[in-house]
């Protein structure tokens, strides 16, 4: 711990230097487990370096996506449980950026807090980290702010930022999607990260004790299931696509199924969904039964069950269900491309 920086002025104003020092020690084992062959530099310098192979890539595309974890964060400070959050934040970022084809290179977090407590902290990047490895990304930087009076000692928020790469000609586009199409869906883990205002306010999380374990819920308590991290579809988006021509990736996010299912979507054509198809998770029908939620609220604040939809060809179909199914996807069919005015109809 660096002593020499200590500030007992700073100190005084609510700002430890030294406890920032403690957590970068403490996460420097995590962010290790995430470095790959492009690192080129270590952690606590200005800047992260990373050298970029280009080797097979022709026309090399940049592809970026930042995000944050959300109100969720508030059920992980009532659990005082902070090292899956971390994956909540890259899963946000880099399930963006696999949505034009591209692989996730490198990531950098934020974290801003009203007390720098060191554990906690790196619990926090041990969830960055965790994330990191599973999208095959490098933790090459990040940043940890201590503002006492800005927020609560015992609150923080976190954010984070990802590139990826792509071939120009491998960018995933709309452009030869056409009525007929399949649309496939990947299983969501949970709620994910959206739509937690509506569910803390639903279960009225900051009162009630939802740590009681409930038999609908698998035995798990509706916080532990709520708290469920995102889940990260880079390895097996990025399998389909080596060996199926793949026409557009939604990430179902907040908005749900009605605002980001047509974003992949051209004009003139629509997403026809088959709502009996969609297999949703008991957790969603706990949050309709209990804030008496219309169905279609439903569809247009969560993913119901459903984390990603990827449009292919009907002939690409079975092969990629199979290719997926290879990766670990419970994948299955939710709908077709049709002709229509509407972007998205469920049916």
């Amino acid at each position: 711990m660096n002593e020499i920086s200590r500030s007992e002025s700073y100190a005084g104003a609510g700002v430890d230097i030294t406890a920032g020092y403690r957590a970068v020690e403490l996460m420097k084992k995590h962010i290790a487990s995430t470095v790959t062959p492009g690192v080129c530099s270590d952690v606590g310098g200005f800047g992260g370096l990373f050298r970029l192979d280009l080797n097979g890539i022709s026309k090399p595309i940049l592809v970026s996506g930042t995000d944050g974890v959300g109100t969720k964060l508030k059920l992980a400070f009532i659990a005082d449980k902070h090292d899956t959050v971390g994956i909540d934040c890259v899963a946000m970022c880099v399930n963006d950026v696999i949505c034009c084809g591209a692989k996730p290179l490198f990531f950098l977090d934020y974290i801003a807090c009203g007390k720098n407590v060191p554990e906690r902290i790196a619990d926090i990047v041990k969830g960055v980290c965790d994330g990191c490895v599973q999208a095959g990304a490098a933790l090459i930087g990040g940043e940890t702010a201590e503002m006492p009076g800005f927020y609560p000692e015992n609150e923080y928020d976190l954010a984070g930022y990802c590139t990826g790469i792509v071939d120009e000609d491998k960018v995933i586009d709309n452009k030869t999607m056409r009525e007929g199409d399949v649309i496939i869906a990947l299983p969501s883990s949970g709620v994910h990260s959206n739509g937690f205002s509506l569910v803390r306010k639903v279960f009225d999380a900051e009162h009630a004790d939802l740590s009681k374990p409930a038999a609908r819920l698998g035995g798990r308590s509706v916080l532990e299931t709520l708290l469920v991290p995102t889940k990260i579809y880079v390895k097996p988006v990025l399998a389909l696509t080596e060996k199926i021509r793949v026409k557009g990736i939604s990430h179902i996010t907040g908005g749900g199924f009605y605002e980001n299912i047509p974003r992949s979507i051209p004009s003139g054509l629509c997403a026809a969904i088959y709502k009996s198809a969609v297999k949703v998770p008991e957790i969603f029908k706990l949050i309709q039964e209990t804030g008496n939620i219309p169905e279609r609220d439903m569809f247009n604040t969560f993913n119901m069950g459903v984390g990603m939809s990827i449009v292919v060809a009907e002939e690409d179909a079975d092969a990629a269900l199979r290719i997926l199914g290879s990766c670990g996807e419970n994948a299955y069919v939710i709908g077709r491309i049709k002709i229509a005015e509407e972007r998205i109809v469920l049916c």
